[in-house]
């Protein structure tokens, strides 16, 4: 990548300024990735249907889980049709049994790649604000898919990026001027080597604790915090703990229906956890509250029936 305007300058909300050698520092950066960088499988791609899958997966999830699912989900359907064309409880019971988190994600994707076959007859949109039409995609998600399947992507904001302008720029922790700091810093045109370069940089070299020398920083010269010494950080929300959680227990339920075509309420439940009594703290007042949410969710189906309540899969 070239740029010859060294004496560039953009000011950013809060005053703070692009640096002179712009062009430099763009060049730098762009050169340490392309020279060595984390090894992705979605990142030697350029099919925006499974770079729409890992970023979906990657939402609060370990990359190295990621990696393992992501594979074995496109060996099983790989192509929006093939997915759009699934059953729907087969894909929430993968993404339960992988542990990918919100089960939400799984119905979310599968309504995606229906949208994609029905509403954009197979080819994906290309635009950010176009792939937000598809359900379940955000602006982070959309701005993603955009830029590193079509390179037409705008600078992405994730909290890495805002660790890195933070200590890079001293850019004041708001996400408007996080959000004006990347788009001046970002290249035209440049959006998928430029947001994988970045991102990249704030996830092996400026973490919460620093590597600055050891991973070869290529914007130490530059870098406001290593000039000064203070590497503190904008505060990064912490997931709440999965153990025990709302989360887990939804989860349980997904896999435990993946595995039988129906349950009544109290087969259900020590399934699912060892202290459930029906009458008790945990018992069928618990449960329906939790059934009834996966249901809102479209993810089970709750039959009344004449006699017993019956809990199973939405199909």
């Amino acid at each position: 990548m070239t740029d010859d305007a060294t004496t560039e300058r953009g000011p950013f909300p809060g005053g703070q300024s692009l640096p002179e050698d712009v062009g430099e520092v763009r060049s730098a950066l762009v050169e340490w990735y392309e020279a060595d960088h984390r090894s992705f499988p979605w990142r030697e791609t350029t099919d925006p249907y499974e770079i729409l899958v890992s970023e979906i997966m990657s939402q609060q999830t370990q990359l190295s889980r990621v990696e393992t699912a992501w594979g074995a989900f496109l060996d099983r359907w790989p192509s929006t049709e093939a997915l759009a064309t699934a059953d729907r409880s087969a894909v929430v019971s993968f993404w339960s049994d992988h542990s990918l988190g919100y089960n939400n994600r799984a119905r979310y994707l599968h309504e995606a790649a229906q949208q994609v076959e029905d509403e954009y007859d197979g080819e994906f949109p290309t635009r950010p604000d176009e792939l937000q039409e598809l359900q379940g995609v955000g602006p982070y998600t959309g701005n993603a898919v955009a830029s590193f399947a079509f390179n037409t992507g705008n600078a992405v904001v994730d909290t890495n990026v805002k660790r890195v302008l933070y200590r890079m720029f001293d850019v004041e922790d708001d996400d408007s001027q996080f959000e004006a700091a990347a788009a001046a810093l970002m290249p035209d045109g440049e959006s998928r080597v430029w947001n994988n370069a970045i991102m990249e940089l704030g996830g092996v070299a400026c973490e919460k604790t620093p590597s600055c020398d050891a991973a070869g920083c290529p914007w130490r010269e530059w870098c406001h915090a290593y000039g000064t010494g203070d590497f503190t950080a904008p505060d990064v929300p912490t997931q709440p703990s999965f153990e025990g959680s709302r989360r887990q227990f939804r989860g349980r339920v997904i896999r435990v229906l993946g595995e039988h075509d129906e349950l009544e309420l109290d087969e259900l439940g020590p399934r699912i956890r060892v202290d459930y009594a029906p009458e008790g703290k945990h018992g069928r007042e618990w449960l329906r509250d939790l059934l009834g949410d996966l249901a809102d969710d479209d993810l089970v189906e709750i039959d009344e029936g004449s006699t017993t309540p019956t809990v199973s899969l939405q199909s």
